[in-house]
């Protein structure tokens, strides 16, 4: 299954099930939670605000309908089976286009698993671009959460499940702006900062285009954990030393004919970043997400567009 599917809206003229489980407490939202549906896989269950009216109706039944190609492609990038989640399709931030962004709880499926996505009317590529970011995280088992490595890897994983639905999110252009930042050699403790997280999203687009796939990428930032860096990964990967991994992504970056407009400056084709296993089971040996080694405490923070977050005020 190609993790590129074009989502298209689901027309009925059914209203939703009023009844069905009862909706978790979420991160932020305090309104009613209207049940719309649960994937035919049973992992993923879906509420909407009844507010939005028919357009938000209409993202919450799109994201049922999209959100089993969503985890099988998440399953197939991280080599592991996620486990449920909820999530609420609402006005997150006062945005019914998708720049609200995305929130849960932690990087887990035990703290993570109650996700709310901004609305998108009309464009509910948008929305499941938004859950893919979170459930990205929980996916990371306690680890990244809250680091800028965390955020620019959920970042990926969004825009290849997504087919780059949230590209007006991008990075990668304020951090050449701001002076190119090293957050190669050094991590940033926080998920808020759109030069840190867009070194990393240039600096996976690099990799990626040099052949390490996303599927591979991932599992491997996840082993190095909060205190690793792009460069341990760089080192992880090539076999390299880690020593060289800013000065041979600096020369590349310096190579751009066009410079970085985008978050995938080095143009890695998405549609190849995930190379394994893309079917409804697991690859085998893999590990049951939702029981991590250790519960991770809540600081990931709100996914938002870069005008949104902070400026760099570190030095490169």
């Amino acid at each position: 299954m190609s993790p590129n599917h074009r989502i298209k809206a689901t027309r009925t003229r059914k209203k939703p099930a009023q009844n069905g489980p009862a909706a978790p407490p979420w991160p932020s939202y305090r309104g009613t939670s209207q049940f719309v549906g649960t994937s035919p896989s049973g992992r993923v269950t879906v509420y909407v605000d009844p507010s939005l009216g028919q357009p938000g109706l209409q993202n919450a039944q799109d994201l049922v309908n999209d959100s089993d190609r969503v985890v099988t492609a998440n399953d197939g990038i991280f080599g592991t089976t996620g486990g449920p989640v909820s999530v609420i399709v609402f006005a997150l931030g006062n945005a019914t286009d998708g720049t609200g962004g995305a929130d849960h709880m932690g990087c887990d499926y035990v703290n993570g698993a109650a996700i709310e996505v901004d609305a998108s009317f009309s464009n509910s590529a948008r929305v499941s671009a938004l859950f893919e970011a979170e459930l990205s995280e929980c996916s990371m088992n306690g680890n990244l959460c809250g680091e800028s490595t965390g955020e620019a890897l959920s970042r990926w994983c969004a825009t290849v499940v997504s087919n780059n639905a949230l590209s007006d999110f991008a990075t990668a252009p304020q951090w050449a702006q701001d002076g190119e930042p090293d957050f190669v050699n050094k991590t940033d403790a926080t998920d808020q900062n759109a030069d840190s997280t867009g070194c990393g999203m240039a600096f996976l687009s690099w990799l990626m285009s040099q052949g390490h796939s996303l599927d591979k990428i991932a599992p491997a930032m996840v082993a190095l954990g909060d205190s690793g860096t792009l460069a341990q990964l760089y080192a992880k990967l090539t076999s390299d030393t880690a020593s060289n991994a800013w000065t041979k992504f600096k020369s590349a970056v310096q190579a751009l004919p066009n410079g970085i407009t985008s978050d995938n400056p080095f143009s890695a084709a998405q549609s190849a970043q995930i190379t394994g296993d893309r079917g409804a089971k697991p690859p085998a040996g893999t590990v049951k997400a939702g029981a991590p080694a250790a519960v991770c405490p809540p600081k990931s923070k709100r996914l938002l567009p870069p005008n949104k977050l902070s400026r760099s005020t570190h030095s490169a």
